[in-house]
């Protein structure tokens, strides 16, 4: 068929993709204006029942002493080949087994894992990464450094670079949307996969699409979609927006103590610490609308029944695209969104019998 008839038959397509594109952000940026102006109440606030604090966040002149626990395992830095960019990440149990490589959310880093990598160092090589932009790994400013592509070739460079051929991929929020994505594009690179508190982005495409109440519970990432603004709110009276997200009575999370508290706010406090994490979310909507995908990774999920940011029905949603007998998922009652820290015994529980026949 000649080149300028299948071009004639395929501009009706395209032109309604665009259409459905330049709809979708500016709702979008609509909803991105409501949030900014709601956020910016909660954060004036803030500083009003505060005054000493002022508005501006204090940077943090040493890390607390939780971060370099010798319990949680060695330092170490990786160069990645794909990029050039060093990532930091902890490291315990070499040579004890397969490799365990664990993606931490936001508001968080490596830190978030500390549980698990002392329950599982016995049994595997347990990793936990700072994600591009997180903590003390390379930070690049600008938004295009963090799409979803370069985020998973990161995944791939940490496990081939540091000697794997496959992992065990344990992800929490964030990175659990990226461990999704990685094990569709790279599922020779995954034997196994654990995800907690988070949808693949088709799925939470499709189910917002159709249940208006997860755009509420998601408000935030509209925010995020504005530039310097989000910093600016979330770092104001001393970062409060966020010290309320990781320790409300009910939406947080439990037992946080204030030396952990301040072992995720250390780094977002440092100049432009939080730029890199909300790079992301301004790259979420880039590749909309998303073709659903068929999983098939033997994968252990774990939701909240309590989860402040996620319906209880996005599991069924999930359940719904997988190949029959791979997914066991299992929502925990009176649970929030922190499952690996605020119950880190029940999590274990499931993932020793999820992975019992590797251990043989």
């Amino acid at each position: 068929m000649p080149e300028l008839v299948v071009t004639a038959l395929l501009a009706p397509s395209r032109l309604t993709l665009k259409l459905l594109r330049a709809f979708m952000w500016s709702l979008v940026f609509s909803a991105a204006l409501v949030a900014a102006a709601v956020y910016g109440c909660i954060a004036l606030t803030h500083v009003l029942c505060r005054p000493r604090r002022g508005c501006c966040g204090l940077p943090r002149r040493t890390p607390p002493a939780c971060l370099s626990d010798p319990a949680l395992g060695e330092h170490c830095f990786l160069t990645l080949k794909s990029s050039g960019l060093r990532l930091h990440y902890v490291s315990a149990g070499r040579g004890n087994g397969p490799l365990m490589l664990f993606l931490h959310g936001f508001p968080q880093n490596w830190f978030s894992w500390r549980y698990q990598l002392q329950e599982f160092q016995s049994r595997f090589h347990v990793v936990a990464v700072d994600m591009r932009g997180y903590g003390s790994s390379d930070a690049p400013r600008d938004v295009d450094s963090y799409t979803i592509d370069l985020l998973m070739a990161d995944i791939q460079d940490v496990i081939l670079g540091l000697g794997y051929s496959k992992c065990i991929l344990v992800a929490h929020d964030w990175g659990a949307l990226l461990a999704w994505n990685f094990s569709i594009y790279y599922p020779s690179l995954v034997e196994r996969m654990v995800v907690v508190s988070a949808a693949p982005m088709s799925v939470y495409q499709d189910y917002s699409m159709r249940h208006i109440g997860q755009f509420f519970r998601s408000n935030y990432v509209f925010l995020f979609q504005l530039p310097w603004l989000p910093e600016k709110l979330l770092s104001m009276s001393d970062f409060q927006i966020l010290k309320t997200t990781l320790t409300h009575h009910k939406r947080g999370i439990p037992h946080l103590s204030p030396s952990e508290l301040e072992a995720f706010l250390y780094d977002f406090s440092q100049p432009s610490g939080l730029t890199g994490p909300l790079n992301y979310y301004r790259n979420l909507f880039r590749n909309f609308p998303l073709e659903p995908q068929e999983l098939a990774m033997p994968t252990l999920l774990l939701w909240g029944e309590k989860d402040t940011y996620l319906e209880q029905g996005l599991v069924g949603a999930i359940s719904r695209r997988f190949v029959p007998g791979r997914l066991e998922a299992h929502i925990l009652p009176g649970v929030g969104h922190w499952i690996p820290q605020s119950h880190p015994e029940e999590m274990h529980q499931y993932m020793w019998a999820f992975l019992q026949d590797l251990l043989h």
